[in-house]
């Protein structure tokens, strides 16, 4: 019988073109999963090898580049093994840089995007003296530490329902651009500096957006209540650079 499951996915992005399966490259999270389930059919589908479609909805569409602990996202399938088993089969023939963490039967209903309440993602920076060897791939890397309490100030502005045009990266955006930021949290451990941002939903580059203004805030060549004006611009030249993908996670996709 045909069942929609659940999977929470985690990955290294570094090699990827980002979640969505595109039509000119084999290499994103989304293509990856669809061609190993494809494959797995002829052997645990109900029809034999019979051919079916097969699509994994994604709860968002990470850069390429970006990393996700916890991407939840949603498939129907029917097929001959439990849960169990099709976590197992998942992660045999996966790339090393995907794990299927958790496979769970949700209801018919669950759609992993749009019963989506908030996302939490991280941002790490990381300014110490010596080189982050093991952390390389993960973190961006700074000349010299920004001044913290001058973006825990500006990063406030950001919080509620905002038009966030000056921090989309899409300058064809035609949906709507507004969005509600819940917290944004900046949190100094040693030599690394965490921005953790919780929203309904974000923009393309939005998070990436938002680190560049809070750094360049955070080093002094922006105005700490420059916040407010970016957002009434609706204007990106107005706001800062696009922080490295690879300093960006996905954290948690959140729920009922």
């Amino acid at each position: 019988m045909r069942k929609n499951y659940r999977l929470t996915i985690s990955y290294d992005g570094t090699r990827y073109q980002g979640w969505q399966k595109q039509k000119k490259t084999s290499e994103t999270i989304q293509g990856k999963l669809e061609e190993i389930l494809k494959r797995m059919m002829p052997l645990y589908g109900s029809r034999g090898g019979e051919e079916v479609e097969i699509q994994v909805i994604g709860a968002g569409r990470t850069d390429a580049g970006v990393h996700a602990r916890a991407m939840t996202a949603n498939v129907f399938l029917d097929i001959t093994i439990d849960e169990e088993g099709l976590r197992d089969y998942l992660n045999r023939y996966l790339p090393d840089d995907i794990s299927v963490d958790a496979v769970k039967v949700a209801s018919d209903r669950f759609h992993s995007r749009f019963q989506a309440l908030a996302k939490t993602y991280c941002y790490s920076l990381y300014c110490g003296d010596a080189k982050p060897v093991f952390d390389r791939k993960y973190v961006t890397i700074l000349e010299h530490r920004p001044n913290v309490e001058w973006m825990r100030r500006a990063a406030n502005d950001l919080l509620g329902n905002h038009n966030f045009k000056a921090f989309c990266g899409n300058p064809k955006m035609k949906k709507s651009t507004w969005r509600r930021i819940d917290a944004v949290e900046i949190i100094e451990e040693g030599d690394y500096i965490r921005i953790y941002y919780r929203g309904n939903a974000f923009l393309q580059n939005m998070v990436r957006i938002m680190t560049g203004t809070l750094l360049e805030i955070g080093f002094g060549r922006m105005p700490a209540d420059a916040i407010p004006g970016i957002l009434a611009s609706l204007d990106r030249t107005q706001a800062g650079p696009t922080a490295p993908a690879k300093g960006l996670c996905m954290m948690e996709v959140h729920y009922d």
